[in-house]
């Protein structure tokens, strides 16, 4: 975590004190976020049963996202150098936590948060995972963590998660005819609807995926100079 290498090949390193700092808030940010994934589930487990309620709360867009974000940050945050930990350090995986999160952050802001309106622990887990834990994950991988390796193709490497999540959407909902986000309802909107949509919000994948390369290309060349 100390370093990473930029697109020149030089090594970017962090200074000890950055890097103390950095390892630091990522308890914070993986305390946050596995907070707010408990609390979300132990709400969902009052839907039905432990299996539905389970394949329910996994198939939501937010609880993977969050899960994402609680996996990369308590790998920094608990440090040794197993492999499984190695992987969620990978900056190109750190990158798809930062993308996935924002976008989550985004659409729930911008389409969902009107269409209802939590209450008590509902609440308090519904802003933790859409709003606080988007905010204290991007301050980090902005501000605490090392720049420089990514590329331009990895903003397309990135679609298969969202893409993945969609098939599984799509068949989950012809089987139980239930789905997560009112853009995504076959039943309501139809298959040509519904892919129009899935189509925006790849679109948006895209745009805010170069738009955290150029950010991290940005940064690496200000630090490296």
């Amino acid at each position: 975590m100390a370093g990473r290498r930029c697109r020149q090949g030089r090594l970017i390193a962090m200074s000890p004190r950055k890097t103390a700092i950095s390892n630091v808030y990522a308890v914070v940010v993986a305390a946050v976020a596995w907070s707010g994934l408990l609390l979300q589930y132990w709400l969902i487990l009052w839907s039905g049963t432990l299996v539905y309620a389970t394949v329910r709360y996994f198939s939501f867009f937010t609880i993977l996202s969050n899960l994402l974000v609680a996996m990369v940050a308590t790998s920094a945050a608990t440090g040794g150098d197993w492999a499984p930990l190695r992987f969620w350090r990978r900056p190109r995986v750190r990158g798809l936590a930062a993308l996935s999160i924002a976008v989550t952050c985004l659409i729930y802001a911008t389409v969902l948060a009107g269409q209802w309106h939590p209450q008590g622990p509902q609440l308090v887990a519904d802003r933790t995972v859409h709003y606080v834990v988007p905010f204290l994950y991007l301050f980090w991988w902005v501000a605490l963590l090392p720049h420089g390796s990514l590329r331009w193709r990895d903003a397309l490497h990135w679609l298969l998660f969202p893409l993945v999540f969609l098939v599984w959407t799509l068949l989950r909902g012809a089987v139980v005819h239930e789905y997560p986000y009112p853009f995504l309802d076959v039943d309501t909107l139809g298959y040509a609807r519904v892919l129009i949509d899935s189509l925006g919000v790849g679109v948006v994948f895209v745009v805010l995926g170069l738009g955290l390369v150029t950010l991290d290309r940005a940064m690496a060349k200000h630090i490296d100079t």
